[in-house]
């Protein structure tokens, strides 16, 4: 099914694009504004940077059906990294895991095969994963842009689209 293949790769290049353009904000946080957090509720700078370097290879996990200790091990492992340069590289070497497994899928396991997350009650598709993985890194990204504006960097959002 051609059209499948379309479709994967160009969830593929957003991913490619979140993730490039994830890595090089990262990049640019002074580590005086680790501690930054816009309100109580919420997460610091350092601990979204955390999450959103994580996505790719956490959700990898979840949707693959591994428990919720080795999830938990591997957030673990990510949280205690404050180099931004190995956060980025765990992010892209997340993406590039999340790549071959959802590339390795035949068509069909790719639209049909369901797994179920530990923390969820139903199950969803494959395809369904890798487009919850898009715009949980979309989402988690803005966040970060959110919170650099607040901060006063010089970010626009050029510094989101452009994966040069």
């Amino acid at each position: 099914m051609q059209a499948v293949n379309e479709l994967r790769g160009l969830l593929f290049e957003e991913l490619t694009l979140l993730v490039k353009t994830s890595v090089r904000l990262i990049g640019r946080i002074s580590p005086a504004d680790a501690d930054y957090r816009p309100r109580d509720n919420m997460r610091s700078l350092q601990e979204l940077v955390h999450h959103l370097a994580s996505i790719p290879s956490v959700d990898l996990l979840i949707l693959q059906e591994k428990s919720e200790p080795e999830i938990r091990r591997l957030e673990a492992e990510i949280a205690a990294d404050t180099d931004p340069d190995k956060l980025g590289d765990r992010m892209m070497s997340g993406m590039r895991e999340v790549e071959r497994y959802m590339t390795g899928l035949s068509d069909e396991d790719f639209l049909r095969k369901s797994t179920k997350p530990f923390y969820l009650e139903h199950d969803a598709v494959q395809a369904k994963w890798l487009i919850e993985i898009v715009t949980h890194v979309q989402h988690h990204r803005a966040q970060l842009f959110n919170y650099m504006k607040q901060l006063g960097y010089a970010i626009n959002m050029f510094d989101l689209y452009s994966a040069e």
